[in-house]
């Protein structure tokens, strides 16, 4: 099956929220092809079907928060307070959104949470191994242990997740 949507543009808009990984409904319902408020209204017609662990509304706090990391204000006139979709009720969608492109982009987001839980368990397996190896012959290497500790600490910053270069505000103007 030939991707509708790059993964990318899925996982841009996952987001952490209370500890949890979300996705909002306006970005839900870009993806899906639909308006935000025809999205909201078959969730409201299914209430019942999203209990808290799979859907809540964002604080104004968190939507502030939220607004101000991207440093823009495209979030147009938001009349309403943004719902939130746990991976959980982002399945659910696909009860409620009965066509067929919601079904295929269902799955892709499906198999986006998937992929990002892999690198996240990658990588605590990979911790873990390296504190055994650490526990295991750190102790008989004393003449090496400079060495072995810049290898260690190189192998975590290697495993910590890229930071993003901090946005620019302003212009730039020619100096000649």
């Amino acid at each position: 099956m030939k991707n509708l949507i790059p993964v990318e543009r899925i996982e841009n808009k996952i987001y952490l929220i209370r500890g949890q990984k979300i996705m909002l409904d306006r970005d839900l319902a870009n993806l899906y092809g639909v308006a935000t408020r025809d999205l909201n209204k078959a969730v409201a017609r299914n209430l019942f079907r999203f209990p808290d662990d799979f859907m809540f509304q964002l604080s104004r706090n968190e939507f502030i928060n939220l607004k101000f990391q991207f440093g823009t204000s495209s979030w147009g006139g938001t009349r309403k307070l943004p719902r939130a979709f746990t991976e959980q009720g982002i399945a659910m969608l696909s009860s409620v959104l009965r066509s067929r492109k919601a079904a295929l982009v269902n799955i892709q987001i499906m198999r986006t949470f998937v992929r990002l839980k892999q690198i996240v368990l990658t990588h605590k397996d990979l911790a873990l191994q390296l504190n055994l190896l650490e526990q295991k012959y750190g102790k008989h290497l004393e003449k090496h242990d400079a060495d072995i500790q810049l290898v260690f600490d190189a192998i975590r910053k290697l495993m910590l997740p890229p930071k993003k270069p901090a946005r620019k505000i302003g212009f730039l103007a020619d100096r000649e």
